[in-house]
């Protein structure tokens, strides 16, 4: 067998394709909504990308425009209060959401016929039905959908799936296990607007369910190279029903594929936060502990705790990639893929049919 760092290549680094520099004037940016609590690192991650020039800000709650305008320090006049507003004002080439989740319909249906292309932040859509409308309204228009998740953008992410998925230095997966978890959005310190929707079934879609295992399902998706699960069997509490008295706060997912399994444990219970990921092939195991960095076991060899590399640009942050996406530079794939996502929603839709029905949901051989 050749040398682990021989076989690991170095954990992917001939993987990467580095977009060429460009000379091309910043991506016109607009941000939607304010009620999602990551809204507070990206916005200050755009200003300060040139890549990105941001144009304007939508939010109609003028508590929450004031708020930010004084933490973030923006100017008053970078605010409207509607879509058509801003658009009336300046011109845009891609709006990110940061809305609840089912208001992201409404966004893509509004965008996609002016050529707008839209990225939301995790999941695409609260239910399947409206991210097959979102999807549709994409095609029609011509625009890119893409969706962010935090664990994207984690080297160790990609680092693994090079390794699994490209040098197949494990052989063919069997079990995929993912956590995706905190001690929930009202003790992480939330702010009340996001928290607010976050316990709400219709706006968030469900909860840690919904919330956390969505993390779990597109890593899933894209490890098993797209291929759609057979079956969903879906468990879920509410640990803390004083805290989150309408949605669940517990949640496991098993996913069947014709030769493998997976289980994502999602959950707003634990101490502490983890998202993290393992992975059992037929002769080996990758685990993911870390955003930048792997746990190897291979036969006959130590196991070994290595580095990942750095993301090369532009697909080292949400931002950058985003803009190459616009600019022409990248095709969406993998995890921010509208293909991949769609695969997520059918997931998330089977487990909360399960998890309420008690039974496993065999899904169709076609979507």
């Amino acid at each position: 067998m050749k040398n682990l760092f021989s076989l690991l290549g170095l954990l992917g680094l001939t993987a990467f394709s580095t977009s060429a520099e460009t000379n091309q004037p910043p991506v016109r940016l607009a941000v939607v909504g304010l009620v999602h609590g990551h809204i507070g690192s990206f916005i200050p991650s755009a200003l300060n990308n040139p890549a990105v020039h941001l144009v304007g800000i939508v939010e109609p709650d003028a508590k929450l425009v004031e708020r930010y305008a004084k933490t973030l320090r923006l100017e008053p006049n970078l605010f409207f209060p509607s879509l058509s507003a801003l658009l009336a004002r300046t011109n845009v080439q891609v709006v990110a959401a940061f809305t609840t989740t089912r208001d992201h319909r409404r966004i893509v249906e509004e965008c996609a016929p002016r050529g707008l292309h839209v990225m939301m932040e995790k999941p695409l859509a609260t239910t399947l039905a409206d991210a097959r409308a979102m999807a549709d309204a994409a095609k029609k228009g011509g625009i890119h959908l893409l969706v962010n998740y935090e664990t994207t953008w984690y080297p160790a992410t990609h680092a693994a799936y090079d390794l699994v998925c490209k040098q197949k230095a494990i052989g063919d997966i069997r079990k995929i296990v993912i956590h995706a978890g905190h001690a929930g959005p009202a003790k992480i310190g939330c702010p009340p607007e996001f928290l607010h929707w976050l316990n709400d079934p219709e706006a968030n879609g469900g909860g840690a369910l919904t919330d956390m295992g969505c993390y779990g399902a597109d890593l899933m998706t894209w490890l098993m190279q797209d291929a759609r699960p057979t079956s969903v069997l879906a468990v879920t509490q509410q640990l803390q029903p004083e805290l989150y008295p309408e949605v669940d706060d517990e949640a496991t997912i098993v996913l069947t594929y014709p030769r493998a399994q997976g289980i994502i444990q999602a959950a707003w219970n634990w101490p502490f936060a983890r998202k993290d990921m393992e992975i059992y092939g037929v002769t080996g195991q990758v685990l993911a502990p870390k955003k930048k960095s792997l746990r190897v076991l291979l036969p006959d060899k130590p196991e070994k705790d290595l580095p990942a590399p750095p993301l090369p640009a532009p697909q080292a942050d949400p931002v950058s990639y985003l803009a190459a996406v616009v600019r022409g530079e990248l095709q969406p794939s993998g995890l921010s893929s509208l293909s991949v996502n769609l695969t997520v929603m059918e997931i998330l839709e089977a487990a909360r049919e399960s998890a309420k029905t008690g039974t496993r949901i065999d899904l169709p051989a076609q979507p």
